[in-house]
């Protein structure tokens, strides 16, 4: 089964932590933790030959959730800027409560707005961006 972190592109996880306002310093050191993994395959207790991806993040490795984060930022980007031009209505809880147009977990996503076929062209926009 497919997962999200198996996607990830290495450049758009550079340009996110550029845009972020990290040093060249830590910028070189978070990439080189993502893209130096390798991969071996063992079959009978010997190893067979290695595999060196070009995009992904380690599951099981204690920063791949951080790197999530910044990669989920972009997308967060786009759904406030979508709020602020009022492209997406969102709703409220309360009456004087905020708008939510958008609920992040660990495994789901979820975008809420009117339901108007103008609205979800916008949130297709925000995702076709975003891949």
């Amino acid at each position: 089964m497919s997962k999200a972190y198996d996607h990830v592109e290495w450049c758009f996880l550079e340009g996110m932590i550029r845009i972020m306002g990290f040093s060249n310093d830590w910028i070189l050191k978070i990439m080189d933790c993502v893209s130096t993994v390798t991969y071996s395959f063992i079959l009978n207790d010997k190893i067979i030959g290695n595999i060196k991806p070009s995009r992904g993040l380690r599951q099981g490795d204690p920063l791949s959730p951080y790197i999530f984060l910044l990669c989920v930022e972009g997308l967060l980007s786009l759904i406030s800027r979508s709020k602020r031009c009022r492209e997406l209505a969102g709703f409220r809880c309360r009456r004087r409560g905020p708008k939510i147009t958008n609920l992040f977990f660990t495994d789901d996503s979820l975008l809420c707005t009117r339901a108007s076929w103008e609205e979800c062209a916008n949130i297709r926009w925000i995702l076709e961006c975003y891949s």
